[in-house]
């Protein structure tokens, strides 16, 4: 009889969910369906600064991240400031219609979906266990 050995897809979805969108349609839908398929608190924020704010309130367990936004063209800064959090800081999904304008090492601190998308492949990326990046996976084969 084989045994699984692959990692089991998380059922759950993170509690806290903070979207970084300047498209207020966009924002609005992404927040919808966040809270349809179960996520308990979602916050938008139209800018950076907003953003930055709610960072320092709350953090998220995950942040949906508009990389061109009106106040910034280069919305991964954020992201760059929040993996400084360290093991424990909330996972990153870029959000943008031009993903090669991201540089690869920012887009390698997450996931990045291009847009359009659709809700149901936001909701299922974030169902899925984060993946582990390469310092992470050094890191547990030294200790």
């Amino acid at each position: 009889m084989a045994t699984n050995t692959s990692k089991p897809i998380a059922t759950t979805l993170p509690e806290r969910v903070l979207v970084v969108e300047d498209d207020a349609i966009l924002g609005l839908s992404i927040e919808q369906a966040l809270e349809d398929a179960g996520v308990r608190h979602v916050e938008i924020c139209p800018t950076s600064e907003l953003a930055l704010d709610a960072l320092r309130r709350e953090q998220p367990d995950a942040i949906v991240l508009d990389v061109h936004l009106a106040d910034r063209d280069d919305g991964w800064a954020i992201a760059e400031l929040v993996k400084t959090l360290g093991p424990d800081s909330p996972r990153i999904i870029f959000s943008t219609g031009m993903p090669g304008d991201i540089p690869e090492e920012i887009a390698a601190l997450g996931s990045v979906l291009t847009k359009p998308y659709d809700a149901d492949t936001l909701i299922d990326l974030l169902r899925q266990p984060e993946r582990v990046g390469i310092i992470s996976r050094l890191r547990g084969k030294l200790l």
